[in-house]
């Protein structure tokens, strides 16, 4: 019985940490994207900070947009809310 358990232990297919070059380009391309994306998100949160104005709750709510929607919120607040903030605000 104890052979058995040792066989199975044993003999046990480990996968391989070998990649084929496809696999490796798309790992490579998605890390690339994830990386891109926070450090996008941590852009337009700063933006947000810093250039936003403070009256009412604007600054808040966009802060929560951001934070909550992550990527998609950095973008909705990059093509939508920032354009008019610098027409509005020239900042």
């Amino acid at each position: 019985m104890i052979n058995n358990v040792f066989y199975l232990l044993a003999n046990v297919g480990v996968p391989s940490i070998s990649m084929n070059p496809i696999g490796l380009v798309v790992a490579i391309f998605l890390f690339g994207l994830v990386f891109a994306s926070i450090v996008f998100c941590i852009w337009m949160l700063v933006d947000c900070l810093k250039n936003e104005p403070s009256e009412g709750n604007d600054k808040i709510v966009w802060l929560l947009v951001i934070l909550l929607l992550q990527g998609l919120g950095a973008l909705i607040y990059f093509f939508v809310r920032r354009p008019e903030r610098i027409k509005r605000f020239g900042r």
